[in-house]
């Protein structure tokens, strides 16, 4: 990040930080000194050490802040493998990351960039874009342990299609060496050409889809297509039902459940209009263009939803508006924030709104955010001050299922997320300083390759002690939601 120092006018009127501004030897020098320091090689390394925590007692602990019924939710879904143990497990692999060797080098970073956390969606312009679309632990952090998090997924997902540990490392170093060569890439562009990279996904698939199978390339194509209609519209027909002429979000309890099944008549009245009134204060939050168009719409109704792995638990509201008549709908997510894994490892962040440090972490690291973006703090019908981030609950967005992939596959994908990644990190992070410590050789792809299989074994063992704990009745879990 900027090194930079706050100052004042000879008013007192403060005036912004002034940031220093290194020439690029001067900032290539400084990656080749933190090289010195700490060597490509030694992020090979994953040693945990004997105070290591408890696995499950991290995950116990974030439970405490949660809805209490919708915590053996999450155990049931971590429970699916070990893939999906270390989804919701970014807590344990941040604890873990805390000893292991660092550059010095700063990014805003995603803090929870597995293969899962990339994906598809829509560009305010209307185009499919390839781009980290998580964001609920970023924090100014050591760009490796996003790099580590992206690599260690991607060993851990190889292992449940089996791979051998040859294809692993093949799979696992292609992604490494595209963050290193696309980072190398971006520190010889001018400032603008990195803020406007992306990847279009119609061009991408023009470039690499030849090197798919020709069963492969198609369903590739079908996913694609699949995404453009994953919209409001879509959420719209599957989610709702007719009842007394007014659309209606249908019930599936516990993952979905409107406001007035889950909560007695008052309090759900009450509930209904705190969310109401979260709408409108969140508006502010919003560019002035966007604002108006929100205020176009009414709100109908809102109901709470599970969503992923890792998350559920946190409170999530989803949140049904009409627009110019009853058939012109628009989904809004509002999603509880709350302090990133990363915080009690590194220095805090400079919001005092959670909601607002997603928000901002998210237009650091994307190409093109949702136009619905936007952050408000609200009391709960418990007296509790919580913070929310808004999105569009559905808008052209969609993974790649890491169950579907062979060898070749994985291998272009993860160097999709490595290319996206290293352009994620180079909007904010010192991307000439970054570049000159990673070099040219593949030093820092085989070091990462061998931490990824030692994080794999380790994240084996952690899901492990989840099952036991189950089995135990330390921890109740709920499977098949």
């Amino acid at each position: 990040m900027a090194n930079d120092q706050s100052v004042t006018t000879r008013s007192g009127a403060a005036t912004g930080p002034v940031v220093a501004h290194l020439s690029p030897s001067e900032r290539a020098a400084r990656g080749k000194a933190a090289r010195a320091k700490v060597p490509r090689a030694a992020h090979a390394v994953f040693e945990p050490q004997g105070s290591r925590p408890d696995p499950v007692a991290l995950l116990e602990e974030q439970a405490v802040s949660r809805v209490p019924e919708l915590v053996p939710i999450r155990y049931g879904r971590m429970l699916v493998s070990p893939f999906a143990f270390y989804r919701g497990a970014a807590l344990v692999m941040a604890s873990d990351l805390e000893g292991t060797p660092r550059s010095g080098l700063t990014v805003q970073a995603c803090g929870d960039a597995h293969l899962s956390n990339f994906g598809m969606f829509a560009s305010p312009e209307r185009t499919l874009v390839f781009d980290v679309n998580d964001f609920d632990e970023t924090l100014p952090g050591p760009w490796e342990w996003d790099v580590k998090r992206l690599a260690a997924s991607l060993a851990i997902a190889g292992r449940e299609r089996g791979f051998s540990t040859k294809e692993r490392t093949a799979v696992v170093r292609a992604a490494v060496e595209a963050y290193r060569t696309e980072m190398r890439a971006l520190a010889e562009m001018r400032e603008l050409d990195v803020w406007y990279q992306r990847i279009d996904v119609q061009k991408a698939m023009a470039d690499v889809g030849h090197q798919l199978q020709p069963s492969r390339r198609h369903r590739t194509e079908a996913e694609i297509a699949k995404a453009r209609t994953s919209d409001s519209m879509q959420a719209f027909d599957k989610l709702t039902r007719v009842v007394d002429g007014e659309h209606r979000i249908v019930s599936d309890p516990p993952l979905i459940v409107p406001i007035d099944e889950l909560l007695p008549d008052q309090e759900a009245d009450l509930q209904t209009e705190r969310l109401h009134e979260l709408l409108r204060a969140y508006r502010r939050t919003l560019q002035t263009d966007r604002r108006q168009l929100l205020e176009r719409f009414r709100f109908v109704q809102a109901a709470r939803k599970v969503v992923g792995v890792g998350s559920v638990g946190t409170r999530v509201w989803i949140v049904l508006l009409l627009g110019r008549d009853g058939h012109d709908p628009l989904f809004l997510q509002a999603k509880e924030a709350q302090a990133s894994v990363l915080e009690r490892f590194l220095p805090k962040g400079t919001y005092a709104n959670q909601g607002e440090r997603v928000v901002a972490g998210q237009h650091l690291m994307q190409a093109a955010s949702d136009i619905f973006l936007g952050w408000e703090r609200a009391e709960g019908s418990d007296g509790v001050r919580r913070d929310y981030y808004f999105r569009q609950l559905r808008d052209w967005k969609v993974s790649l299922d890491p169950d579907q992939m062979v060898p070749t596959g994985m291998t272009l994908y993860g160097r999709m997320c490595g290319w996206t990644l290293a352009r994620a990190h180079a909007r904010s992070g010192d991307r000439i300083a970054i570049a000159s410590y990673l070099g040219s050789s593949p030093a820092f792809d085989t070091a990462i390759a061998s931490f990824a299989e030692a994080y794999a074994d380790r994240n084996q063992l952690d899901y492990e002690q989840l099952q036991h704990a189950v089995a135990s009745g330390r921890v109740a879990a709920q499977t098949g939601l």
